[in-house]
């Protein structure tokens, strides 16, 4: 029986990820198609796309390049929009199946909870939507009959596929791999006085520059264990971290009865985010392949350095503590982030500012979407008076 093509709304997609899924779409036109595109600011790149995939909507979140994009594309039957209302009015669209969430930070959380309300797959590559607000959206898809979330993260979708067929009841752990980032090794001393540039080249992956540093400070990792507690139900105890340079084991599970599954390859987001659109079908791909006997690689295994690097430690704390911790972590190394990549800060000073800002803002047990807003924007003043 044909497969019907799946229509894919891409928020995000002058991103890395989104840029990543428009390849896959080029290359399988068949069984995918880009009905709407979304970008927040890249509109010379979006208008290239829009003519390129011919989708039904374009949205540009911001209203002031609105006028440019419309015009470029006035030739064309493309309806064109502005503003995030008008993202988290397409993702609800009858005409797509499937939503992948690739729009970067805490913006990503509203249009994946109006996705999953719509009743959409949702392809998830944004960390921050379930390290701010785990709870609201796994209640969120109990309330839903249609709906799901298909991991894009290379690390959860290793996972994902690792436990395909298993019993959840059966797991004993997840082992989450890390590259360690630019600086695995490295001292306080020699990290005091990196600098941007130095942070943003990372030795096997092509990411933006925020989830970059994160990658560089390991606060990537916390949140991706975070993001894997939600998605499949496993306390913190239970997941664990190890730092793999070659980044060819994905992650693994291990099983009550000693066994490990590892899922391995490539260092290609190209993979998951494929395995994601064709779920739960597989299609031959020719592109990243993987031979051990070409690469020659020796794969290592190590635990990292969380008294160097303590944004990792910082994420297992947030989600012990629960409540609203894990949003002002957040939003606080959003702040520091953005303010080392424009050198306003050092490196060390990421993780300073978020425990400070922790101890400052006030912590709710219980949260709700409102919430997560306010204590989002009270988080953001408070970092941002330390910058």
């Amino acid at each position: 029986m044909e497969q019907k093509r799946k229509n894919i709304a891409i928020l995000g997609s002058t991103g890395s990820i989104g840029t990543q899924a428009l390849d896959i779409v080029r290359d399988y036109p068949d069984k995918f198609s880009a009905e709407v595109l979304v970008a927040n600011n890249n509109s010379q790149l979006l208008i290239s796309q829009a003519r390129e995939f011919d989708p039904n909507f374009v949205v540009i979140a911001n209203k002031d390049k609105y006028a440019e994009v419309r015009d470029a594309l006035a030739d064309l039957p493309i309806k064109v929009y502005a503003g995030f209302e008008a993202v988290l009015d397409v993702v609800a669209m009858d005409c797509v199946d499937m939503v992948l969430a690739a729009m970067v930070g805490f913006a990503g959380l509203l249009p994946t909870i109006k996705a999953i309300e719509a009743g959409k797959v949702v392809a998830l590559a944004n960390k921050e939507t379930l390290v701010v607000g785990g709870k609201i959206i796994c209640d969120k898809l109990k309330e839903s009959a249609t709906s799901c979330i298909l991991p894009v993260d290379s690390e959860h979708s290793a996972i994902f596929q690792c436990l395909r067929g298993e019993n959840i009841d059966d797991v004993e752990k997840l082992i989450l791999t890390a590259s360690g980032g630019p600086f695995f090794g490295k001292d306080v001393d020699f990290l005091k006085n990196v600098t941007a540039e130095q942070a943003l080249n990372h030795p096997n992956w092509k990411m933006g520059s925020k989830v970059t540093i994160d990658s560089a400070t390991l606060m990537n990792k916390g949140f991706e264990m975070i993001e894997a507690h939600w998605l499949f139900g496993i306390p913190a105890d239970r997941i664990e971290v190890l730092v793999h340079r070659q980044s060819v084991v994905h992650s693994m599970v291990e099983f009550a009865d000693a066994s490990i599954k590892a899922q391995i390859g490539a260092p290609s987001m190209r993979i998951p985010i494929q395995y994601a659109f064709d779920y739960p079908n597989r299609t031959y791909s020719p592109k990243n392949r993987f031979s051990f006997l070409e690469h020659g690689v020796n794969l290592t295994f190590e635990k990292p350095d969380t008294n160097t690097f303590r944004c990792l430690q910082i994420a297992y704390d947030c989600l012990s503590q629960g409540g609203n911790a894990p949003c002002i972590m957040n939003a606080a190394n959003e702040v520091a982030v953005d303010a080392f990549l424009k050198g306003k800060i050092g490196f060390m000073q990421i993780p300073e500012i978020i425990e400070k800002t922790l101890d400052k803002v006030s912590f709710q047990s219980v949260i709700t979407v409102d919430s997560c807003f306010a204590t989002d924007a009270e988080a953001r003043i408070v970092a941002g008076t330390m910058i």
